[in-house]
């Protein structure tokens, strides 16, 4: 598959107001992608792909006192308030956060037990380039979760989102949303989806559907 001539991350002017939206969906999606990825593991390293501001790593380990998080994102202000928000939950020595690129990790092979992304995949130039990096720094039988388009926006209360704009971020809101509109998610067909998980060398993976969201598990 060509790599998309494509943004690979949110831009610094929108990270206020994404940071919003995603404080608004902890409860209703964050908090049970965490139940679900601890449903099958309590103990171990794991990795964030695309953390954001940095709210599913801290449900994680706020729910599984055994598992180290990481979590990297290419967003200098995304990863500042994500190590605030860990000091302020007394998480910061189980819960990590660092600029990375995911398909170009820094982590030696065989680092992690588990690695996550939510609502990235859909944002990457070349994405098995991200899914072969999950793979080698994955532990022998490690697994990555993979969910995209994440359904964060679509559980938004956007009259609320919007009423706590500051007098700036209402400024800025019309480019974000030009922004959405020139970067639209791009949803992978099923045979896509398996031609870039087999290109990444994984031959043991499960995939389904949600209401427009793939979840993907690959094995190493």
């Amino acid at each position: 598959m060509a790599p998309r001539l494509t943004m690979e991350r949110i831009p610094a002017l929108f990270a206020s107001i994404y940071d919003k939206a995603c404080s608004l969906v902890v409860g209703s999606y964050y908090r049970g992608v965490a139940e679900e990825i601890l449903s099958e593991f309590r103990q171990g390293r794991l990795l964030d792909l695309g953390t954001g501001p940095g709210y599913l790593p801290l449900e994680i380990a706020k729910q599984a006192p055994l598992v180290i998080v990481v979590g990297i994102d290419l967003s200098h202000p995304f990863i500042r308030m994500a190590k605030e928000r860990a000091l302020q939950a007394e998480l910061a020595d189980r819960v990590r956060f660092e600029l990375g690129n995911a398909a170009k990790l820094r982590f030696q092979d065989e680092t992690f037990d588990r690695v996550i992304s939510t609502g990235m995949l859909h944002m990457l130039r070349d994405p098995a380039k991200m899914l072969s990096e999950c793979r080698r720094v994955l532990k022998p039988g490690g697994e990555a979760w993979i969910y995209d388009p994440a359904r964060v926006s679509s559980q938004i209360d956007k009259k609320r989102w919007k009423g706590s704009f500051t007098f700036m971020e209402r400024c800025i809101y019309p480019l974000l949303a030009l922004y959405s509109r020139l970067n639209p998610p791009h949803v992978y067909t099923r045979e896509q989806m398996i031609s870039m998980i087999e290109a990444a060398s994984f031959r043991n993976y499960d995939m389904e559907e949600d209401a427009g969201e793939w979840k993907i598990r690959l094995k190493k």
